[in-house]
């Protein structure tokens, strides 16, 4: 039985895969560009053909007033929310105490060790 051994450079396998990789990366770049120019216009027909209707302007939408709705409600719900929104935080005295702390030397926090010039 004879084996057949292949030998291949790593210089020939970086240039397998660089290729591939292009590939693949510029495949995906073609589609996304077909895509963004063919399949959005056809998805944006799709879609006004399924709502049946024409884009309204804001100038077209007429906006309808609730007659439930006074000023005695909307001055409850200022005040709900305002009361809300204070008590989430804590009162605190805006003090600020800063101690000083004293670390022992140690010889891991000692840089003479880290740098060395040996000339």
């Amino acid at each position: 039985m004879t084996q057949i051994l292949l030998y291949t450079d790593p210089i020939s396998q970086g240039y397998v895969i660089l290729i591939t990789g292009l590939l693949i990366v510029f495949s995906a770049l073609v589609i996304l560009a077909l895509f963004f120019n063919f399949g959005l216009p056809v998805m944006l027909y799709a879609y006004k053909i399924i709502t049946k209707g024409k884009d309204k302007k804001i100038s077209e939408i007429k906006v309808k007033g609730d007659s439930n709705f006074t000023g005695e409600l909307s001055a409850v719900i200022g005040a709900s929310i305002h009361m809300y929104l204070s008590e989430q935080h804590d009162i605190e005295s805006g003090i600020l105490t800063i101690k000083e702390v004293k670390k022992s030397y140690s010889p891991w926090s000692s840089k003479i060790y880290g740098v060395q010039n040996r000339l």
